[in-house]
């Protein structure tokens, strides 16, 4: 059954390639339409696999609010401008050759993903408008919510005139569908994306065959400098944690200028703490703050993905680059400074794939980029970094027009 999917994918991924971005947005909208329409089924869909959950709840579990996010995400993403035949570059030779470097789809995207049933929808309405295929793996604790969605999908896709094979949700949990997905299925996928923990993300680049996009867990930093605005880093830092905890971009430690950390550390723990956050943080910021418990060296490598935040005081922005340059994961890390040069030298040096100034790491979001929604955040140096939206989801090819010229 995984096996045939692929060569389904692929005669889709062509009849996209061909499709006009009308078409493509209709089917999107369609989606967004469809996923309003069914929202009784896919929220009792969901409600099945939020009551077998053991772990990352929040993640899983949809309501009427959060369906609805999903589909104005979606219905978002049909109003973006559409990337495919937009021009990279031009230009002309001496003899009169026309060159053009011009965005077209990679193809056949497959998706390896765990907990969250909202990537379905967000991930089939990008790889859309970027003209490919898609063949999504939720993991089984999402399974029965991915299936409800893709549901959905298919419908609006029919609707706009696609076939449904544009989008392919694989049916079962069965572990063998992502070693067949890892394969390639017989060269039918151009790229895998895993977006989950570490775990899944090291099999799929230990074990495929085909390129991936890797997503690594979000070990996020927030660092007061010492120039900071007191009440601006306290309401930075407390939403940056506990806005969301279970976001990838939710702030994992806390970097605390030693020259002000007297003056700033305690106003900050007290509104973490008020608010239900556990510190646990190295011997100067206990010093500083008695509730603060004692960190480990796992700690500082943790993605806790719960409302525990690990706090260090370091003796200035040399200090706090190397930290996070250690410890980090290479996803988001901001700094809160009054100090612009200080600032930029943070935004500059810091090796992540978003960095902010006087911003929350929340941020880290495609939604918040304009994208509408994201296929994930990529950490990696190659191909695409960051929020992962349609345009990062194309490669490109030359286009070259002549006038009758032949190679001497």
């Amino acid at each position: 059954m995984i096996e045939e999917m692929g060569p389904r994918a692929r005669a889709a991924a062509r009849v996209l390639r061909g499709a006009g971005a009308e078409q493509r947005s209709a089917a999107i909208r369609a989606i967004a339409g469809r996923l309003r329409a069914r929202a009784g089924a896919i929220l009792a869909a969901n409600a099945d696999d939020v009551a077998k959950a053991t772990r990352l709840v929040d993640r899983l579990r949809l309501d009427e609010t959060r369906l609805e996010a999903i589909a104005a995400a979606v219905e978002a993403i049909a109003g973006l401008p559409d990337p495919l035949g937009a021009e990279i570059a031009r230009w002309q030779r001496p003899n009169g050759l026309d060159f053009a470097r011009v965005r077209t789809p990679i193809g056949v995207i497959g998706m390896i993903f765990e907990s969250r049933p909202n990537v379905a929808a967000d991930a089939a309405a990008i790889c859309l408008r970027a003209g490919n295929a898609l063949i999504l793996r939720s993991g089984a604790d999402a399974l029965a919510s991915c299936l409800a969605i893709g549901e959905a999908i298919a419908a609006g896709l029919e609707e706009a005139g696609l076939a449904a094979d544009c989008v392919q949700i694989v049916p079962t949990a069965d572990r063998a569908a992502v070693g067949a997905l890892l394969a390639g299925l017989g060269g039918s996928i151009d790229l895998i994306i895993p977006r989950g923990g570490r775990s899944l993300v090291e099999r799929v680049e230990a074990e495929a065959r085909v390129p991936v996009l890797g997503h690594l867990e979000g070990i996020c930093h927030a660092y007061v400098h010492a120039s900071a605005d007191p009440a601006m880093a306290r309401e930075i830092v407390v939403n940056a944690k506990l806005r969301r905890v279970s976001v990838c971009g939710a702030t994992e430690t806390l970097l605390v200028d030693r020259d002000a950390a007297p003056a700033l550390l305690p106003p900050i723990a007290a509104a973490l703490i008020e608010a239900g956050c556990e510190l646990r943080g190295d011997a100067e910021s206990r010093a500083l703050v008695a509730e603060i418990g004692i960190a480990e060296e796992a700690d500082w490598t943790a993605e806790y993905l719960a409302p525990i935040l690990a706090v260090r005081v370091v003796g200035g922005l040399d200090e706090a680059i190397a930290h996070i340059a250690r410890y980090g994961s290479g996803h988001t890390d901001a700094i809160i400074a009054e100090d612009a040069r200080a600032a930029e030298r943070f935004l500059a040096e810091v090796d992540s794939a978003i960095t902010l100034w006087n911003a929350s790491t929340q941020f880290a979001d495609g939604g918040e980029f304009g994208f509408g929604a994201e296929i994930g955040i990529a950490t990696g140096r190659l191909h695409a970094r960051g929020p992962v939206g349609p345009e990062q989801l194309t490669t490109f090819k030359y286009q070259v027009r002549g006038t009758g010229q032949i190679r001497p």
